[in-house]
């Protein structure tokens, strides 16, 4: 009479694919610390005339030859034999921003390889170089801003290739009812990661020198490797771990969806698809001000509250925790909205993309107008990525919804779009900063909503959660 196929409900948070998101928060973890760890060395490395930027003991470098004034070789933080570089702020735009080139080139190819021969290699590949790329970045630098420019580049191709296999992997993994939850877990490592690098990398440069910042997470890297490539399978029907009760039920719940292999991509009709601008317009307007709080942070409390690099790391920090913590809850309270039918789907998504987008908008035009206040200014930079990640339930996993057979094609796309905001916004924020501090930070913020509200609107007036037909399998009977 009952014909359910699976009459109790597979295990939850004890269960093998909230496993595989952890393993995955870790992997988003190291990557992150890895991507972040020159923002907070720069304080230390660069020669800033400022009193309250770090001076390390040692000028010695290529690039730190013009060092004439003694006075900027301050022994402040001990930090060894660590050279200092004269960096301008134009110049430090374009060494943060060329992590996003590397990754806008492997983006798209990388989520379309991975959809055929699976995501495991390529992410794991892609995680390994990056680590041992951290691991050469301070004998990068004392060759010359060239070559860190290269080696960041390089690492952002890794990257690329790492990121976007994910999709691939949650479209076999995830039930749709734990969409939100498995992504969000997975995803809210890159916020931990942020929170810890920017925490601890201001005190690893103060008791060890910075380049110990990228030795440790580059080291970290490599573990994470290991366990990546003994636990992790493309396919839950091949993982020898899994129980059968999980594996039915996971294969149960995704029965209506294609597993059969692809051959061609519909790029005709995924170009004329309003719902998939909408994403791309999204990640867009996301990417823009996000890469800004993670590569100027803590250049901006540095220089806005005048702190030394130990405490600019530590205040930097702190809405990583907020990010971190709003993308988990985020993800549960999505997931619980539409279990208990309580919203629809597109409801849900635009909801969630429309608060990411909105609150973290209005901070950014307050913070002009707080700078004076230490305690408001502190409270607006954190809510600024708690509130932001709220997207994480949004348009971010909305690509599962309309496509999920080119879930990870698509996402590098859209990955692509927000890594070219990424560039675009942090050479434009070296840039208004370098002409005046004070203007040049309220030109940033406000064009930053701008761009927020931008993609809010396009994506409430187009954004959709319905499987599209260029999407759906075609099956063909012949009689």
């Amino acid at each position: 009479m009952d014909k359910k196929p699976s009459p109790k409900k597979a295990p939850g948070f004890c269960s093998l694919r909230y496993g595989l998101a952890l393993i995955m928060h870790f992997s988003n973890f190291t990557m992150i610390t890895q991507r972040v760890s020159l923002s907070i060395a720069i304080i230390a490395m660069v020669n800033s005339s400022q009193p309250h930027g770090l001076s390390n003991a040692s000028a010695e470098g290529p690039l730190a030859d013009t060092l004439s004034d003694p006075s900027t070789s301050i022994k402040e933080f001990n930090t060894g034999e660590a050279s200092v570089y004269e960096w301008s702020p134009e110049t430090q735009g374009i060494i943060f921003s060329s992590i996003s080139y590397g990754i806008v080139v492997t983006l798209i190819p990388s989520g379309y390889l991975a959809g055929i021969f699976g995501a495991k290699q390529m992410l794991g590949a892609g995680l390994l170089i990056s680590s041992l790329l951290t691991l050469f970045t301070p004998l990068a630098a004392d060759f010359g801003v060239i070559l860190v420019i290269v080696i960041r580049m390089i690492q952002g191709m890794a990257q690329g290739m790492a990121w976007t296999g994910q999709f691939t992997i949650w479209a076999k993994w995830a039930p749709p009812l734990e969409r939100s939850k498995l992504t969000t877990i997975a995803g809210s490592g890159a916020a931990f990661g942020s929170f810890i690098i920017l925490c601890v990398g201001g005190l690893i440069s103060q008791a060890l020198g910075w380049p110990f910042i990228f030795y440790i997470f580059g080291s970290i890297g490599c573990v994470c490797c290991l366990l990546w490539f003994t636990v992790i399978y493309d396919d839950p029907t091949h993982h020898p771990c899994i129980s059968v009760r999980e594996k039915e039920h996971i294969v149960a719940s995704l029965a209506h969806q294609s597993s059969s292999p692809r051959r061609s991509v519909p790029i005709k009709a995924m170009a004329r698809c309003l719902p998939l601008w909408a994403i791309f317009t999204g990640f867009f307007s996301h990417f823009w001000l996000c890469t800004i709080i993670i590569t100027y942070l803590p250049t901006y409390i540095s220089s806005v509250l005048h702190v030394n690099v130990r405490d600019s790391g530590v205040l930097s920090s702190l809405p990583f925790i907020a990010a971190s913590s709003c993308t988990i809850l985020g993800g549960q309270l999505a997931d619980f909205l539409l279990s208990r039918n309580l919203l629809r789907l597109i409801t849900v998504r635009k909801l969630f993309s429309s608060l990411g987008l909105l609150l973290p908008s209005l901070c950014a035009v307050a913070l002009p107008f707080v700078a004076s206040s230490y305690v408001t200014t502190i409270i607006l930079l954190i809510l600024i990525p708690g509130t932001s990640n709220l997207c994480d339930s949004g348009f971010i996993i909305n690509t599962l919804d309309v496509a999920p057979r080119y879930a990870s094609f698509l996402m590098g796309i859209s990955r692509g779009f927000g890594l070219i905001a990424g560039i675009i916004s942090s050479t434009a924020t070296g840039f208004l900063i370098s002409q005046d501090s004070v203007s040049g930070w309220r030109n940033v913020f406000f064009l930053s909503a701008a761009v927020n509200m931008f993609g809010m609107f396009f994506y409430i007036t187009f954004g959709q959660a319905e499987i599209q037909d260029w999407a759906k399998e075609k099956t063909m009977t012949r009689l």
